[in-house]
């Protein structure tokens, strides 16, 4: 996955980072209980593309190296491109 230099690349790599982020159980819920979002709705946003939640993804990764330099690891992607995407949802 490339660097993101769009909105539309920002998007799509925080929703790559949200399956990543799902993907184990204590994850999920500190992402949930960090954004105070159901599982329904970051469901039902995320499908609908609200940038405001892609962000709080991508925020939420940032805010836990650990898990940024995993979550990077695992898209093959360098943790920098995570903080990139984060500042083209969060200012644009």
């Amino acid at each position: 996955m490339a660097e993101p230099d769009t909105i539309d690349d920002a998007e799509a790599l925080a929703l790559h980072a949200l399956v990543w982020t799902l993907g184990q159980q204590e994850r999920a819920e500190r992402l949930l209980a960090t954004t105070g979002l159901t599982p329904a709705d970051l469901r039902a946003r995320a499908r609908a593309g609200d940038r405001a939640v892609l962000a709080a993804v991508l925020g939420f990764l940032a805010a836990h190296e650990p898990d940024l330099i995993a979550c990077a690891d695992a898209l093959d992607i360098r943790p920098e491109a995570l903080a990139r995407a984060l500042t083209l949802l969060e200012f644009r």
